[in-house]
């Protein structure tokens, strides 16, 4: 399925809470919501990762401190708003999350997060993306296309270039005209 707005991961053990926020962020995202750890850990597809997730930090089997530790263990690429009603104190800065919001969140808030980490992430997946297609181009105005078709490790960077680039244009306005920049710069040897 081609999803052309952000994916985000809701997690809250709090039915109605996390029905809430995702109502809240509906027609700007693709919201998925799970209601514990385990349930969310297991959502996670590291072929299509959510670009952002929200996280509780406070439930029950699993709690969000120990969720967040895990995901940053998954070959991901994601940024994590922690949406919780604890107070932060001084054990956050052990704790390898991306942004902090304090509940009641009210839906400018929610949504303002949300974009405010995509715009990040793209920026992080662009850096990515220019190493790759650099020498993707390269390559390709190196080597005969019959023999770029049949080299496994060439297809399996050029799919990775296509993926960030997609991925890319969902989270960042305007994305086309800053990639195509960077395509319109001549890679050939002379």
């Amino acid at each position: 399925m081609y999803v052309d707005r952000p994916r985000v991961l809701l997690v809250d053990d709090e039915k109605e809470v996390a029905d809430a926020y995702a109502l809240r962020l509906e027609a700007v995202a693709d919201v998925t919501v799970t209601y514990s750890g385990p349930e969310a850990l297991s959502a996670v597809d590291e072929s299509a990762p959510p670009d952002v997730v929200l996280l509780d930090r406070h439930m029950p089997n699993r709690s969000g401190d120990d969720v967040l530790r895990e995901l940053r263990e998954y070959d991901v690429r994601t940024r994590v708003v922690m949406v919780t009603a604890i107070d932060p104190g001084l054990e956050l800065l052990e704790l390898p999350f991306d942004d902090y919001l304090c509940k009641p969140v009210d839906r400018e808030d929610v949504r303002a997060a949300v974009d405010q980490q995509c715009q990040v992430l793209a920026y992080e997946l662009l850096g990515d993306y220019f190493g790759i297609e650099s020498k993707r181009a390269l390559i390709a105005a190196e080597l005969p296309q019959d023999r770029l078709e049949e080299h496994e490790q060439f297809s399996t960077l050029d799919e990775r270039a296509t993926a960030l680039r997609d991925r890319i244009g969902r989270l960042l306005p305007d994305a086309d005209e800053l990639l195509d920049t960077f395509t319109g710069i001549e890679r050939e040897a002379y």
